[in-house]
């Protein structure tokens, strides 16, 4: 083979090389991802309707943050988060007509055997991006719920995780947080799901950060309504 024909071959080789890797959307191994900016709560669509918004049932920490004596024991963290929750929804989106998690949970207590706990419901399977049908059961339960709690109300709202990090560092050094020291980050997985189709209508990762888990997990919620303070 003549040297021309092996450097035109070679050529082509690398140039292959280099189309899978944007193909299937190699990065260099020191790139570290940028999340996605967190998508404002779609108030307009449920303004005026009765939305019930059910409560958190998963919440993890990474250890090296030691916050476990600070969130303390995971009941009451889980319902310290609903109250936050509930609360800044509540006075920052007051066009939609809000059914609080304590509120949520008092109705289904109230029809035992035919509205499922909300506080065991597998609601934290919908923080995995790619499921946009809510499966069954969860989605019949999700339905009764509904029309128990929120008095037939066509939409629900999911907290589905709150995770705790360490602030993440961009290549060039700098966190994607804002505050400077941040200890750590809250990543709250929240979707709006339609009970009578089903449908995954709208999610997104409200992140913040703080020196505690609560102040974190405040900023987090203030996200979902931008322009407000």
């Amino acid at each position: 083979m003549s040297k021309p024909l092996k450097n035109n071959y070679l050529v082509r080789g690398a140039w292959g090389v280099m189309a899978l890797l944007m193909a299937c959307g190699g990065k260099p191994p020191s790139e570290s991802p940028v999340p996605a900016p967190t998508r404002p709560l779609p108030t307009a669509g449920i303004a005026g309707q009765p939305v019930s918004l059910l409560p958190l049932t998963l919440m993890v920490a990474e250890d090296s943050l030691h916050w476990t004596s600070q969130l303390g024991e995971r009941r009451a963290a889980l319902t310290k988060s609903d109250s936050i929750l509930g609360a800044l929804l509540k006075a920052r989106a007051p066009e939609v007509s809000w059914v609080l998690p304590e509120d949520v949970r008092r109705a289904a207590h109230r029809a035992p055997g035919v509205v499922a706990d909300p506080d065991q419901m597998a609601t934290a399977v919908l923080r995995v991006e790619s499921i946009t049908q809510v499966p069954d059961p969860l989605r019949s339960q999700l339905r009764t719920l509904a029309a128990v709690a929120g008095s037939g109300g066509r939409f629900v709202v999911v907290p589905a995780a709150l995770i705790y990090r360490r602030p993440v560092a961009r290549p060039e050094g700098r966190t994607i947080y804002a505050t400077p020291g941040a200890v750590g980050s809250a990543e709250l997985s929240i979707v709006l799901v339609d009970v009578r189709t089903g449908q995954v209508g709208w999610r997104t990762v409200a992140r913040g950060e703080g020196d505690d888990p609560w102040t974190a997990l405040v900023r987090a919620v203030k996200s979902l309504t931008p322009g407000l303070p």
